[in-house]
């Protein structure tokens, strides 16, 4: 007698290749999908609200894991970090050091003509704007914050703090004479205290290696790369910082340039001044960690 093996029932989930749930199946359409989210992020300037395709991207982000997944490859594969991707910020990306994408700073220094003794005044520019821009860590955690820095405030604010280190310096009885090739921000407060805050020229004209030049072109860049968006020509500029810029400033390094900068009691305010006021009792002027500038070394 020959047995004869049950006909599986096409209800009890065995034997019914239909009945198990697979995953949705990625095409070349979603691969070209997604490489064209990271494009879009890749121009900072473009409000998502302003582009439909953008906002339908966003959307495909959100809602569908697989394709978040695939976007997120493509970013990586490209060398970038997807900080953030929301209706707020669009996809905002911040390159890893080995990114064709990555800016550094000698790279920065050269396009803004400017030779290799400057480099250290760049730096401390896009440092102190990005100190005065996120004082507190509550500042860089509140989504909601902007912050406010002009030209001449910063020029100001670096200032200060360049005075609280002589005075640090000749406490501890160091030499305080310029030392331009000595490396990090103890140094380049010495470059920058000994420069002329507008240069000398006939027509009032600040000159580009002047601090509040080269701090010019500092917020410049960033205008340009949409962390800063400008308000006004008062005080020699005014900018208000963007999402994307409070974002690469939780991101990158330099909390430690930073961190000195800050604790030397130079408050900056709302309207992008600065104050040598001592903070309210209580008030923590720590940096909320790895706070610092949108550049590698």
């Amino acid at each position: 007698m020959t047995d004869f093996a049950p006909e599986p029932d096409p209800d009890d989930g065995f034997g019914n290749e239909s009945s198990a749930p697979s995953a949705p199946q990625v095409t070349p359409a979603d691969a070209a999908d997604a490489a064209r989210l990271v494009s879009f992020g890749l121009h900072p300037k473009l409000a998502p609200a302003r582009d439909a395709e953008y906002t339908e991207l966003l959307r495909r982000y959100r809602e569908e894991p697989a394709f978040a997944r695939l976007a997120d490859a493509v970013a990586t594969g490209l060398g970038l970090v997807v900080l953030e991707v929301s209706t707020r910020t669009g996809m905002a990306l911040a390159a890893a050091e080995d990114s064709v994408f990555a800016v550094r700073m000698g790279d920065y220094a050269r396009r803004a003509g400017a030779d290799s003794t400057d480099r250290f005044l760049h730096g401390l520019a896009h440092l102190a704007c990005a100190a005065m821009a996120f004082p507190r860590p509550e500042d860089l955690a509140d989504d909601g914050y902007i912050g406010r820095i002009t030209v001449n405030g910063v020029d100001s604010f670096v200032r200060q703090a360049c005075r609280k280190l002589e005075e640090r310096a000749e406490a501890a009885g160091e030499n305080t004479d310029p030392a331009t090739e000595a490396p990090g921000l103890e140094a380049a407060w010495r470059v920058y205290a000994r420069r002329s805050s507008t240069g000398a020229t006939k027509d009032a004209r600040r000159l580009a290696g002047s601090t509040t030049g080269i701090i010019a072109k500092a917020v410049a860049f960033l205008a340009d790369s949409g962390f800063l968006q400008r308000t006004g020509d008062e005080a020699g500029g005014t900018y208000r910082t963007t999402a994307r810029y409070q974002l690469q400033v939780r991101d990158m390094a330099g909390s430690a340039a930073m961190a000195e900068l800050l604790e030397l009691g130079v408050v900056p305010v709302s309207d992008g001044t600065a104050s040598l006021l001592p903070p309210p009792d209580g008030d923590d002027l720590e940096p909320a960690p790895d706070a610092g500038l949108p550049f590698h070394s």
